[in-house]
Order: C-alpha cells, then sequence, then structure tokens
C-alpha cells in the first residue's frame, strides 16, 4: 500500500476514534457535561469535548497499533501453524471469551463483543475472495480484548463502555476499509506505470 493511502487509512481511523468517543462520553460521562450546560458555560463544555476528542484520538492510534501488530502476528501465525493457524486463533477466542465472562464477570460486554465481531467477520468474509471469518473473528475478539485490557484492570464503567465501543468501532473500520486503501494504491501504481 501506498504512504499516502496508509496516511489516510490512519486520518480517517484517528477522526472517527475521535468523533465515536465524543458522542460516547455525552452518554455515559453525561454527569462531566451537565454542569457545564446547566450553567451555560461554553468553555467547560468545549473543554470537556475537547479532551473527550483527544481521548478518542489517543484511543485511534492505539487501536492502530494493535492492527499493525495483528498483521504482523496473523503472518508469523500463518509461517509458524500453517494450516492450524485457524484452529490456534479458534482457541485463542475462546479463551478470551471465558476469561472476559468467567474471570471477571462481564457477560453482557463479552456478549456485545461476540455479536460485533460476528457481523464484523461475516462482512468481511463476503468482502474478500478468501475465507476471512476466522482471522477477522480473531481480530475482533482477541486484539480488541488485548486493547481493551488496560481499563478492564482500573474497573471504571463510564471509561469500559467508551473505550470499548471506540475500539470497536475504529478496528471495524480498519479491518473493512483496508481492502479499499490496498485496491486506491494498485490503480495509482498502474497509472503512475502508464504515466512513465
Amino acid at each position: 500500500m501506498t504512504i499516502r493511502n496508509w496516511i489516510r487509512l490512519f486520518m480517517n481511523a484517528l477522526l472517527i476514534g475521535g468523533a465515536v468517543t465524543v458522542l460516547c462520553s455525552l452518554i455515559f460521562k453525561w454527569d462531566t457535561f451537565q454542569p457545564y450546560f446547566s450553567e451555560g458555560n461554553i468553555t467547560g463544555i468545549l473543554s470537556s469535548l475537547f479532551f473527550f476528542l483527544v481521548f478518542g484520538f489517543t484511543l485511534s492510534v492505539f487501536s492502530q497499533m494493535g492492527f499493525f501488530a495483528y498483521l504482523t502476528v496473523h503472518r508469523f501465525g500463518l509461517g509458524l501453524f500453517r494450516s492450524f493457524w485457524n484452529t490456534a486463533q479458534v482457541v485463542l477466542i475462546l479463551f478470551v471469551l471465558f476469561d472476559i465472562v468467567y474471570f471477571r464477570s462481564y457477560f453482557l460486554l463479552a456478549g456485545v463483543i461476540l455479536i460485533v465481531s460476528l457481523l464484523v467477520a461475516y462482512l468481511k468474509n463476503k468482502q474478500s475472495e478468501q475465507n476471512t471469518f476466522i482471522s477477522a473473528l480473531f481480530f475482533m475478539v482477541v486484539i480488541t480484548t488485548l486493547e481493551w485490557l488496560p481499563v478492564l484492570q482500573v474497573n471504571k464503567s463510564q471509561y469500559l463502555y467508551i473505550i470499548l465501543i471506540t475500539l470497536l468501532v475504529c478496528n471495524a473500520y480498519q479491518l473493512l476499509a483496508l481492502p479499499k486503501y490496498l485496491e486506491r494504491s494498485i490503480e495509482e501504481r498502474k497509472q503512475k506505470a502508464a504515466s512513465n
């Protein structure tokens, strides 16, 4: 993929992360905004929105680091496990879901992660010529949970929801948008070769 398209993917994911975090903060952290709105304190509202926007940008960057780590791990897994890589991924998916439900008692959140992940994996599989369902499901469940792990340790419910939703949306966007940027890069290279 060309650098220009990597930058486009990065910037779009950054904007999505910021926007989703701001929207989620208005829902889950309304107690932060409510006094500013009731007092008509525009400076307080804008500073809180700016804080959550920057927080969303940070989550997006964290999500993108996880995505690039996943691409590396996936290649490594294919080389190391070969035909057993899908089986290894399924075992890790089950282990992570078991951990969320049994050790942390987040039944509902584990269900949300699984449902969203199944939907994204289904869409990714339809989009691809190869069978990518298990790999996409692995990315959405395991990598998202690893990115979400630091806030699981703190256990502040409002931030649990904000961060989880932002990571799920950013990860889904990156996974589903990557082929579009790859195709764009191929077209740009063809046009450049034709003009030379």
